[in-house]
């Protein structure tokens, strides 16, 4: 009877939520995940998600982001950066428009590199800790965020999410 009582009550509890955002200076960036080259341009992420809130204040969900960069010293050296990461957030505080909250993921890193006609793969361990994330309602449907942090999703990341 518990069981059922804690299945209903979490089929209740949980919403989906879309999220897209850009982030700036990530672990990629910061860190040799390019195979030992010298990193000219590095523009940032962009993360696209999904979330499923499983409890009143905590979510869980899937990301992936995408980024790239260019070598130094070499016309046609890039690489490019592809990270899976499951998600967790947890809201510490809210109001009726505000809500601020901790973010972390874990997940895998794909780096494509490429030059002179040459390419290989390689994979890295990826993450995302952000003890300092803030949401604001635009409306009943739609939220602006923006988080402080480090990882594979960027130091600063804003964005929007759109709940279902």
């Amino acid at each position: 009877m518990c069981a059922v009582l804690g299945l209903a009550i979490g089929a209740k509890a949980q919403t989906t939520q879309l999220q897209i955002g850009y982030g700036g200076y990530t672990q990629m960036d910061c860190s040799d995940m390019h195979d030992g080259g010298s990193i000219n341009n590095a523009w940032g992420a962009i993360t696209a998600g999904v979330n499923f809130k499983i409890m009143p204040k905590f979510s869980i969900g899937f990301t992936y982001t995408f980024s790239s960069a260019s070598y130094k010293h070499t016309d046609d050296a890039n690489a490019y950066y592809h990270v899976i990461m499951f998600n967790g957030k947890y809201d510490y505080w809210r109001n009726s428009i505000v809500r601020l909250y901790a973010h972390g993921a874990l997940g895998a890193d794909i780096t494509h590199i490429s030059w002179d006609g040459y390419s290989k793969n390689k994979s890295y361990f990826a993450f995302q800790l952000s003890p300092i994330g803030a949401e604001v309602g635009i409306s009943r449907v739609a939220t602006m965020f923006g988080e402080f942090g480090y990882g594979a999703q960027g130091l600063i990341q804003v964005g929007f999410r759109l709940n279902l």
